[in-house]
Protein backbone atom coordinates (compact mmCIF):
# COMPACT_ATOMS: atom_id res chain seq x y z
CA UNK A 1 0.00 0.00 0.00
CA UNK A 2 1.10 3.33 -0.75
CA UNK A 3 1.13 5.56 2.81
CA UNK A 4 0.32 9.38 1.73
CA UNK A 5 2.30 11.74 4.43
CA UNK A 6 -0.88 13.94 6.56
CA UNK A 7 0.83 17.19 4.72
CA UNK A 8 0.49 15.81 0.96
CA UNK A 9 -2.27 18.01 -0.66
CA UNK A 10 -4.22 15.88 -3.63
CA UNK A 11 -4.90 18.20 -6.36
CA UNK A 12 -7.44 17.79 -9.15
CA UNK A 13 -6.16 18.73 -12.72
CA UNK A 14 -9.67 20.78 -13.94
CA UNK A 15 -10.74 20.20 -17.62
CA UNK A 16 -9.05 17.65 -19.97
CA UNK A 17 -5.82 16.41 -20.03
CA UNK A 18 -4.24 14.22 -23.07
CA UNK A 19 -4.01 10.73 -21.42
CA UNK A 20 -0.78 9.90 -24.12
CA UNK A 21 1.49 12.55 -22.02
CA UNK A 22 3.82 10.50 -19.45
CA UNK A 23 6.47 11.33 -17.06
CA UNK A 24 7.55 14.19 -18.87
CA UNK A 25 4.57 15.54 -20.39
CA UNK A 26 2.54 15.95 -17.20
CA UNK A 27 5.26 17.15 -14.97
CA UNK A 28 5.76 19.91 -17.80
CA UNK A 29 2.22 20.84 -17.19
CA UNK A 30 2.24 20.56 -13.49
CA UNK A 31 4.95 23.38 -13.96
CA UNK A 32 3.77 25.60 -16.61
CA UNK A 33 -0.31 25.53 -16.57
CA UNK A 34 -0.35 25.20 -12.49
CA UNK A 35 2.82 26.84 -11.36
CA UNK A 36 3.75 24.44 -8.78
CA UNK A 37 6.47 21.75 -8.45
CA UNK A 38 5.74 18.26 -9.40
CA UNK A 39 8.95 17.31 -6.98
CA UNK A 40 7.22 18.82 -4.00
CA UNK A 41 5.51 15.31 -3.08
CA UNK A 42 1.90 16.40 -3.52
CA UNK A 43 -0.36 14.36 -5.72
CA UNK A 44 -1.72 15.93 -9.12
CA UNK A 45 -4.74 13.91 -10.72
CA UNK A 46 -5.89 14.36 -14.32
CA UNK A 47 -8.82 13.33 -16.42
CA UNK A 48 -8.44 11.98 -19.90
CA UNK A 49 -11.11 13.55 -22.66
CA UNK A 50 -13.62 11.16 -22.66
CA UNK A 51 -13.76 10.89 -18.68
CA UNK A 52 -13.42 7.27 -18.25
CA UNK A 53 -9.35 7.40 -17.87
CA UNK A 54 -7.47 8.84 -14.37
CA UNK A 55 -3.80 9.84 -14.29
CA UNK A 56 -1.97 10.46 -11.30
CA UNK A 57 1.43 11.90 -10.97
CA UNK A 58 2.75 11.92 -7.06
CA UNK A 59 6.83 12.23 -6.55
CA UNK A 60 7.65 10.07 -3.56
CA UNK A 61 11.08 10.91 -2.70
CA UNK A 62 12.90 8.27 -4.33
CA UNK A 63 11.12 9.11 -8.10
CA UNK A 64 8.24 10.52 -9.97
CA UNK A 65 5.41 7.41 -9.61
CA UNK A 66 2.63 7.69 -12.67
CA UNK A 67 -0.46 5.86 -12.02
CA UNK A 68 -3.47 4.86 -14.59
CA UNK A 69 -7.24 3.90 -13.94
CA UNK A 70 -9.64 3.21 -16.82
CA UNK A 71 -13.34 2.41 -16.26
CA UNK A 72 -15.24 -0.25 -18.05
CA UNK A 73 -18.55 1.81 -17.44
CA UNK A 74 -19.14 4.67 -16.61
CA UNK A 75 -17.38 8.02 -16.18
CA UNK A 76 -15.28 10.37 -13.56
CA UNK A 77 -17.33 13.09 -12.15
CA UNK A 78 -15.03 16.07 -12.56
CA UNK A 79 -14.97 19.84 -11.43
CA UNK A 80 -16.70 21.62 -14.21
CA UNK A 81 -14.15 24.62 -14.46
CA UNK A 82 -12.29 24.78 -18.02
CA UNK A 83 -8.67 25.41 -16.44
CA UNK A 84 -6.60 25.17 -13.22
CA UNK A 85 -6.86 23.32 -10.59
CA UNK A 86 -8.78 21.86 -7.12
CA UNK A 87 -7.62 20.93 -3.85
CA UNK A 88 -9.14 17.75 -2.09
CA UNK A 89 -9.91 17.94 1.82
CA UNK A 90 -9.59 14.71 3.71
CA UNK A 91 -12.83 14.69 4.24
Amino acid sequence: MIGLLTSTRVWIVVGHTDTRKGFNGLSAMVQTALEANPFCGHVFVFRGRRGDMLKVLWFDGQGLLLLAKRLERGRFVWPQAQEGKVSLTSA
